[in-house]
């Protein structure tokens, strides 16, 4: 899959502890299917490079692998060096494993997420490091588009210490992209509800049924 003949990778980040949830968010039913399985499907759509970062196999709270059964000969399954060590390390491995320039990159934990936000978001990237959507205020960062050469910023970002992927911004030439050029995509901007807690999940469940 393309943007203006060229292809585009996606990062799904799903190595967090989901401390809030009490479960593995991305495991979660939504729709039929777990919510790291809808992502893949989704995304699919849009990259022909599908990277999934997993904790490491002994730190996992659930076995990906039988989540992901029906998908793994069609993605890449990286697992986190050191478990529940944040976003940092895990984008950056992402990143670098990507086989194109573009990448798309997100957390495990939006279900509503709409493979045509990913495709918008890496075409909006042009020349700049990263296009990263500002929602009511705040820079979503698990929901971004990033140039491939970010993993060397990020990587650096780690070895000083910075867990805090918010930090990137500070350190890379970021297209911030505003609301109102998203919602002719996705009008209710339900692509960046994530589910951290059962209330956020109920929330998002509710969505689909309305």
């Amino acid at each position: 899959m393309a943007i203006h003949d060229r292809p585009i990778s996606a990062v799904i980040l799903a190595g967090g502890r989901s401390r809030r949830m009490g479960t593995a968010k991305a495991a979660l039913d939504f729709g039929g299917l777990p919510i790291i399985l809808r992502l893949v499907v989704e995304l699919g759509r849009v990259a022909d490079d599908v990277i999934v970062v997993a904790a490491p196999k002994e730190s996992e709270p659930y076995c990906i692998e039988q989540v992901l059964a029906r998908r793994l000969p069609a993605i890449t399954l990286l697992r986190d060096r050191a478990a529940f060590a944040g976003p940092v390390d895990a984008l950056s491995d992402g990143l670098r494993t990507a086989r194109h320039d573009v990448v798309f990159a997100c957390s495990c934990d939006l279900p509503l997420l709409r493979a045509d936000v990913a495709l918008g978001l890496c075409a909006m990237l042009s020349r700049h490091d990263a296009a990263i959507p500002q929602i009511q205020g705040r820079l979503q960062p698990l929901c971004a588009a990033y140039h491939q050469r970010c993993s060397r910023v990020l990587a650096e970002m780690s070895a000083q210490g910075e867990r805090r992927l918010s930090a990137v911004v500070t350190k890379l030439d970021v297209r911030r992209v505003a609301e109102s050029e998203l919602r002719p995509i996705d009008p209710k901007l339900t692509s960046f509800l994530n589910v951290n807690t059962p209330e956020d999940y109920s929330r998002a469940l509710q969505v689909v049924e309305t």
